[in-house]
């Protein structure tokens, strides 16, 4: 078993990562819930038809008292509706301020879970056991929980930490190709910010170490958020690619990964526009993503993103700080207005329209 710890001052938690983990999940989540205490599991409709009956096996064995939660599956649940629906499910139970919510499924559910455990009663405990790839190397670690509103995505959130997390990597054999190839963005996210060596070993052609690949990525993440839980400096390097990937994902037609991998490919070739990067960084990263089977075509014109960005929940009054990359396994964050990104943006387009 690989065992990240991520060392909060006050809220020291383990993330445990092993093949067949789910089977033991009941008795890992045991030492968390006092006795006659519920354990509401809030899960993916899919996960759970896919995995829920070994998952509730493990908490009988351990003499847990469940209650399901279903959530339907798709980004339409991360949201008020979803949430009310959660809290209403928590009442019948009913969930006291001593019980625990386990989430199970992807950063959909650990999202929206999450947020319900952070304001239910004014925070009750929670488990996360990530079911894809994206959830199992980002969004389960770190805290974030949110839900979108129609204006944008993770606008109303709470930081609120797990007391563990559970990664099982034989759970990503179910998980469709589209959706395994939508955490691999992530994942080259990792390499690009952090590590070069992460970034070779996906594009080398080998079988990928999807354990190891874990393990690494929670290990960077784990130590950024030990520096700066709250997103004031450090860990805005974590969101390199995100800010035209969630203008694009609102847009429609592409899932998370897909949108990120392209909001990469812009800040890249925007990073070189300013001359923060050497030229060919972004082809490079381009030519990794596309490797892994990723589209890095934009689908529309990147200016048509800009009025999203103003209401991206990392914009201030006349702009936002964006993460660039220096070169491969080096980021950077600077602070441009919405006029500097227009500007900068249209130097970019010419440098990979000349490229493709």
């Amino acid at each position: 078993m690989k065992i990240v710890n991520v060392g909060l001052p006050g809220n020291n938690y383990d993330i445990m990562i092993d093949e067949g983990l789910l089977a033991r999940s009941g008795e890992l989540i045991a030492p968390l819930v006092p006795p006659r205490s519920i354990v509401a599991a809030a899960a993916d409709e899919n996960v759970w038809r896919l995995h829920g009956e070994s998952f509730s096996a493990s908490l009988h064995k351990a003499g847990l008292k469940h209650r399901v939660v279903i959530i339907p599956p798709g980004e339409g649940s991360k949201s008020l509706e979803g949430l009310a629906a959660l809290y209403e499910a928590f009442a019948d139970m009913p969930l006291r301020r001593d019980g625990l919510v386990v989430v199970f499924g992807g950063g959909v559910a650990g999202d929206l879970g999450g947020f319900a455990a952070a304001t239910w009663m004014r925070g009750v405990r929670f488990v996360q056991v990530p079911t894809t790839l994206l959830a199992q190397v980002d969004s389960s670690v770190g805290g974030k929980t949110a839900v979108n509103l129609p204006q944008g995505k993770n606008l109303v959130g709470a930081f609120h930490q797990p007391a563990l997390a559970l990664i099982d990597p034989l759970l990503l054999r179910t998980l469709p190709a589209r959706e395994l190839r939508s955490g691999l963005a992530e994942v080259v996210k990792y390499g690009a910010i952090r590590s070069p060596r992460l970034l070779a070993d996906l594009t080398g052609g080998g079988e990928l170490d999807y354990a190891a690949i874990i393990a690494e990525c929670c290990g960077i993440k784990a130590g950024i958020v030990a520096r700066d839980e709250r997103d004031g400096g450090e860990r805005m390097l974590l969101n390199f690619g995100h800010t035209f990937g969630h203008a694009l994902e609102r847009r429609g037609g592409l899932n998370h990964g897909e949108a990120v991998a392209v909001g990469m490919v812009i800040a890249a070739f925007m990073g070189e526009a300013m001359g923060l990067a050497r030229p060919g960084t972004a082809a490079s990263l381009r030519s990794a993503l596309t490797d892994l089977g990723l589209n890095c075509v934009c689908p529309c014109p990147p200016a048509e993103l800009l009025p999203a960005l103003a209401v991206d929940k990392k914009s201030e009054a006349d702009g936002l700080r964006m993460a660039f990359l220096r070169e491969p396994g080096q980021a950077c964050l600077k602070a441009l207005s919405f006029s500097e990104i227009k500007e900068i943006l249209g130097k970019a387009e010419d440098r990979w329209k000349t490229q493709e």
